[in-house]
């Protein structure tokens, strides 16, 4: 029997775009001889369940149905294509888990703390994680520039703590620029972590469950055209990724152990890519991601094909891991 799959795309921050581009992706893949799907948009002001005529019919949310044709449609999963909150950053999560539908990302709270990178950051330094040195500001805090300077150096990256796809982001290479880069991190968020420059090769690696088993992809190296792998360089076209990278045996070894550490430690299922620099041989975190882009720009499709996994059985294999547990 055919499963009903909703995909819910959309969102409520920048990332809306991307978002509703991954979606449509998973709409277009998946396996009609085993899946109905369902393009499902969630916005602040609606969730709307979208024909391929462009036609929005209404999802009510007591039970997260929708009634087609005077015929009341559940799923059977939820595949998660949301970046940003609410689909990042826990709040899905929880209320698919509360309503008992299975969705493809990961718990409610590996979501919310993978979301906010100072705190995933924190947690993980005790397992042994290697980071950069950082600074924390809260909006309506004090701005002390020479003591943001003395504790990270410059040139120093300032971002939005939770947000994705680079929105919020700044280099910074004097210290009068600061404010201005603060400024502009806290349009997307009213807390920002301000980061040490790391000079190394930067590194992106995917980490899925994958046929019952924690999956490191094929690593790929970013080599941004731009001063750093900002949104130009992550969507449009603005920046080498190279799959895989180009880099020694060693250094393989030694961020493919630390992603996957990183994901069995968490308890994670389902997607994730995170982000490394090495700096003295040796990799430091930057950020993990729970619910990647799936566009056709985006690594971790491109990691997996170099896997010799189809995005058909990448797909497929989340929902059918999600209706498992």
């Amino acid at each position: 029997m055919l499963k009903n799959i909703a995909i819910i795309m959309g969102g409520y921050s920048s990332e809306y775009e991307i978002s509703l581009k991954s979606g449509a992706v998973v709409y277009e893949t998946l396996d009609r001889n085993k899946y109905v799907p369902y393009s499902i948009h969630i916005f602040k002001n609606k969730w709307v369940y979208v024909d391929d005529n462009g036609n929005e019919t209404p999802i009510n949310k007591d039970d997260f149905s929708v009634l087609i044709d005077n015929k009341k449609i559940t799923f059977d999963c939820v595949f998660n294509a949301i970046h940003g909150s609410p689909g990042e950053d826990g709040f899905m999560q929880g209320y698919f888990e509360l309503l008992g539908i299975p969705q493809t990302s990961c718990s409610m709270y590996q979501a919310a703390l993978t979301f906010n990178k100072r705190d995933l950051l924190a947690t993980l330094k005790p397992f042994g994680i290697k980071t950069a040195e950082s600074y924390y500001l809260n909006l309506g805090d004090t701005i002390d520039k020479d003591v943001i300077v003395a504790k990270v150096g410059l040139p120093c990256f300032v971002k939005a703590n939770k947000a994705g796809s680079s929105f919020g982001i700044s280099k910074v290479y004097k210290k009068e620029d600061l404010k201005a880069a603060i400024e502009l991190s806290f349009k997307e968020d009213d807390e920002i972590i301000i980061e040490q420059f790391l000079d190394g090769v930067e590194v992106s690696v995917g980490v899925i469950s994958f046929k019952g088993e924690t999956k490191v992809l094929p690593i790929t190296e970013i080599v941004s055209e731009n001063d750093f792998f900002d949104y130009q360089a992550k969507y449009e076209g603005k920046s080498q990724e190279i799959t895989p990278a180009r880099i020694s045996k060693d250094y393989e070894e030694k961020v493919r152990r630390e992603a996957k550490k990183i994901y069995e430690t968490l308890k994670m299922k389902g997607f994730s890519r995170s982000e490394f620099i090495f700096k003295n041989d040796e990799p430091y975190l930057l950020e993990m991601n729970t619910v990647p882009g799936l566009t056709k720009e985006s690594i971790l499709p491109q990691q997996a094909a170099k896997a010799g996994i189809t995005l058909k059985d990448l797909f497929g294999n989340a929902i059918e891991d999600a209706m498992k547990k």
